[in-house]
């Protein structure tokens, strides 16, 4: 469908964020100005005037970039056939490059001066808004070098920064993938149709489709594994480099949480992977009994229980499944439905899947290409999730307090989807469907709170093994990750050879210790629904939440809202949560 076909109720509204065209270039003119104007204030921020003046510009320049590269992406994301959004963006991109090289001053110039002049700026009212920022420069300060040694390492990053790239040129270009045999002909495997292979009825297609691709990655496994082995190295040189013990401690010190945080994680699945187990081996039973195999986990236990609901009947049900977060939530999501927030229906040249953005000072926008599947209901509900989060944030705060961590970023959209997931399965009629409603939430924790924690544990082991000088090869990083795996997963499953290269095909592996955080979202968004749901009085905590931005350290947001991630409490009820619906799903079959 051409996107001059689709009625303008399911459109966004762009123009809300940027008027025209003509005002986007008359932007793009004021900001080419501020270029100069920033890097006029080099050596001159421990003057408090300058650096409050250099500080508001700053915040312009971030707020007016943010309206020119956000609505050229969007345009660029709703038909990518439109060449002037494309040209847009690139010009965006590169006007983002240069104000960033004429202000990279700023933290290092800023951590350079003293403890008392910096305590005096932040306790002055005139830099309120400016307050937190300041202080996590302050307290990076202890790691941050001399100037001589941390244009040194800057030196080193740029060539040794390159292992994602790397990765991704044979992850999306060189790898061989094969053709697969499908009852209507031959296909070429892909990223996409892999995970739509795995869904498929036919087990000899899933079967194909698993070794496949595997077969694919074995053939570049060592490329791939010097490749991830340059990555975790450098990890841990930069790390040391910088004064930190080992990679996890910086990237826990760069978002400011706790360790504890991290180890409760591991330490509270690892006491709890027996429930996992008795869920693969309840679906090993659901699916027949015979040999079940790790391409056998994508696949429904229950058949044609799907919700098909146009995206009118799909929208009013998340409207109800969301009613304990009250009526200030209800009405903004009516408000998001019926004023061009929302970009519903796929178009030919427009960007697959969904996600939620916008710039500051205009309400968030959701992308979506809405088909009649349980899964599209579910993304709705999420991606509202992030939008909601986003328009509480930014309501109450400026622009550097309004952003809130990526830690937090996944909490309020799996809010959404565990409310509305718990509203169907208590009220659903039909059986079937409401077997599939359980395993669908039981896969939740699966893939999001066990999956991700076992990768968070390969991190950890293969960063540790470079600090204890073992070598990081094939051999040695597929033997820990086939142990991993046989570990979460237990005897129900064929372990299947091709399974220990899982560890090659996972990108955020690339951005080190960053998987766990999809964990600990899932863990704080079921303890949030519980207290609100115990209590409807806890929704002000939840509210609270919603509207503290980037105001705190998101370890301290999260405790405010009465999730403490480095307790042992919060995966307890996470944990409890996962045995009852599994012990409700066993009931049912």
């Amino acid at each position: 469908m051409k996107r001059n076909e689709i009625a303008d109720k399911y459109k966004w509204r762009l123009e809300d964020m940027v008027p025209t065209d003509e005002e986007w270039e008359n932007i793009f003119a004021e900001v080419v100005k501020l270029e100069p104007m920033l890097a006029s204030y080099e050596g001159k921020l421990g003057d408090k005037k300058s650096l409050k003046e250099f500080l508001d510009l700053n915040e312009k320049a971030d707020f007016l970039l943010g309206k020119l590269y956000i609505y050229s992406r969007m345009r660029r994301d709703q038909d990518g056939s439109v060449q002037k959004y494309v040209a847009f963006s690139d010009r965006a991109m590169g006007l983002i490059g240069k104000l960033a090289t004429a202000s990279s001053y700023m933290n290092s110039e800023i951590s350079s001066l003293s403890d008392e002049f910096l305590a005096d700026v932040i306790a002055d009212k005139d830099f309120e808004k400016y307050d937190f920022m300041l202080k996590e420069i302050a307290r990076s300060k202890k790691y941050i070098l001399s100037d001589k040694e941390e244009k040194i390492l800057s030196m080193a990053r740029q060539a040794t920064g390159n292992y994602m790239e790397i990765f991704t040129t044979i992850n999306n270009v060189e790898l061989p993938m094969p053709m697969i045999k499908t009852k209507d002909g031959e296909v070429r495997l892909t990223h996409g149709n892999y995970s739509v292979f795995l869904g498929d009825p036919d087990s000899k297609l899933r079967e194909q489709a698993f070794k496949g691709l595997y077969g694919a990655y074995g053939k570049l496994i060592g490329t791939i594994a010097n490749t991830y082995a340059g990555s975790v190295k450098a990890d841990n040189f930069f790390a040391k480099a910088s004064g930190y013990e080992d990679g996890l401690q910086k990237s826990l010190f760069g978002d400011n949480v706790p360790m504890d945080v991290y180890n409760q994680l591991i330490k509270a699945v690892k006491e709890n992977t027996e429930v996992m187990h008795r869920y693969i081996a309840l679906r090993k039973k659901a699916l027949g009994g015979g040999d079940m195999h790790m391409y056998d986990l994508y696949i429904p236990i229950v058949e044609n229980a799907d919700l098909k609901l146009s995206y009118e009947k799909a929208y009013d049900l998340v409207i109800e499944g969301l009613a304990p977060l009250g009526e200030e939530y209800r009405q903004l999501l009516i408000e998001a439905r019926d004023k061009g927030w929302i970009d519903v229906m796929e178009n030919e040249g427009k960007r697959s899947g969904a996600y939620s953005w916008g710039s500051y000072g205009t309400h968030p926008y959701v992308l979506l290409n809405y088909s009649e599947t349980t899964h599209d209901i579910f993304t709705l509900a999420h991606e509202l999730g992030h939008a909601m989060h986003t328009y509480y944030s930014c309501k109450t705060w400026g622009l550097h307090k309004s952003q809130y961590q990526i830690f937090v970023a996944e909490v309020a959209s799996t809010v959404n989807e565990v409310f509305l997931l718990k509203h169907l399965i208590a009220t659903v009629k039909d059986k079937a469907l409401k077997k599939y409603l359980l395993s669908y939430y039981i896969d939740m924790f699966r893939t999001t709170l066990f999956r991700q924690t076992m990768f968070a544990e390969f991190e950890k082991i293969a960063h540790d093994m470079d600090l204890e000088g073992k070598p990081l090869t094939v051999d040695s990083l597929s033997e820990k990750y086939y142990e991993l795996n046989k570990k979460y997963y237990g005897e129900a499953v064929c372990h299947d050879d091709e399974i220990r290269y899982e560890w090659a095909r996972i990108p955020h592996f690339y951005t080190a210790f960053y998987v766990y955080k999809y964990a600990t979202g899932i863990t704080s968004a079921i303890s949030i629904v519980k207290s609100i749901m115990d209590d409807p009085k806890n929704l002000e905590k939840y509210k609270n939440f919603l509207c503290a931005g980037g105001s705190d350290n998101p370890y301290n947001i999260l405790k405010n809202a009465g999730v403490d991630l480095a307790t042992s409490t919060p995966y307890e009820v996470a944990m409890k949560e996962f045995n009852d619906t599994l012990e409700l799903l066993e009931k049912e079959l």
